[in-house]
């Protein structure tokens, strides 16, 4: 009896050990987003970086969109555990479909490896009609809410979000007006159609830098090196932190062999000066959070959204 359990307990290993290993020559990375998009863009740009980390495994992106990200959500915790699909996921879009479509067990689903990412939030103007501050957004919608639009991406995206959370922060309604990208929504505040936008910085920093956009501030805690000049929120007074937060996650139940390659590929990733080079460009910091610290992190966001949606729902009756 012994020598049989012994037996299992090695075929058991062996099974895990051959996941492990199948999970480190091919994978696929499964994200929310169309082919083509920028969120798209940035994942493709990450999976060489994975790839050199887990020795040239063969990568293949599947892109499922649908439902402002839930699609791909659901699909990879129904996805078998093997560690064989990988998903790139990202906060608050995460906690924000656990709220908007009343998805409270989507969490308890996966196991998430970590964070790589974090991408700040930034509040813009038009480079011929620039606003000093946030606080001017504030001041002229308080006294006229129809008079200073504020461009975003579609409802319940990061920017959004962030944008909702301004609103209830100051206490004052905001004309917040959406569009169907964030390409729309830069192009709307290049144009001066609307007064200031809020964009994730990466759709954001490249116009930054050509002088199309003036940078009203970052909602971080502090300013980013790579545009240095460009304020933080808290400088002008709002305490604002909004960043998006980009990882991976695979189903629960992958081997603890494949959670720790993941892991250690990801921490490695972070700390390579080719990845931080490319982070500076994009308009994002190369930073690593842990599985489990992410986990409550995207627990506690999941409870100040519901706030959020308490009083202001960002989607009509729950749609995506």
């Amino acid at each position: 009896m012994i020598a049989r359990r012994a037996a299992l307990a090695g075929g058991v290993a062996l099974l895990a050990g051959g996941a492990a290993a199948r999970a480190a020559s091919r994978m696929t990375l499964a994200i929310g987003a169309k082919a083509g998009t920028p969120p798209d863009a940035i994942c493709r740009a990450f999976a060489p970086f994975l790839s050199q980390r887990l020795d040239g495994a063969e990568i293949a992106i599947r892109n499922l969109p649908g439902e402002a990200g839930l699609v791909a959500l659901n699909a990879l915790a129904a996805a078998p555990p093997t560690g064989a699909t990988v998903g790139w996921v990202s906060a608050p879009n995460l906690p924000a479909r656990m709220v908007d479509h009343a998805a409270d067990g989507l969490l308890g689903r996966l196991t998430l490896i970590g964070a790589i990412e974090r991408e700040p939030i930034a509040f813009v103007s038009p480079a011929a009609a620039p606003l000093d501050s946030v606080q001017d957004i504030v001041r002229r919608a308080a006294e006229d809410a129809d008079a200073v639009p504020i461009g975003t991406p579609p409802a319940g995206s990061p920017p959004h979000l962030a944008a909702l959370r301004l609103q209830l922060l100051t206490q004052t309604r905001l004309n917040i007006v959406t569009f169907p990208s964030a390409l729309a929504a830069r192009q709307a505040v290049i144009a001066g159609n609307v007064a200031a936008a809020a964009l994730g910085l990466s759709d954001a920093i490249g116009a930054l830098r050509e002088d199309k956009l003036a940078g009203i501030g970052i909602a971080a805690r502090a300013r980013a090196g790579m545009l240095p000049d460009l304020p933080v929120l808290n400088e002008a007074g709002v305490p604002l932190s909004a960043t998006i937060r980009r990882g991976l996650a695979v189903p629960v139940g992958v081997p603890d062999a494949v959670v720790q390659r993941l892991t250690q590929a990801l921490r490695a990733i972070t700390a390579d000066p080719a990845f931080r080079e490319h982070a500076d460009e994009t308009g994002f910091l190369a930073t690593w959070i842990d599985g489990p610290t992410w986990t409550a992190q995207i627990t506690a966001e999941r409870q100040e959204l519901a706030k959020l949606w308490a009083s202001e729902p960002w989607l009509q009756s729950g749609g995506g």
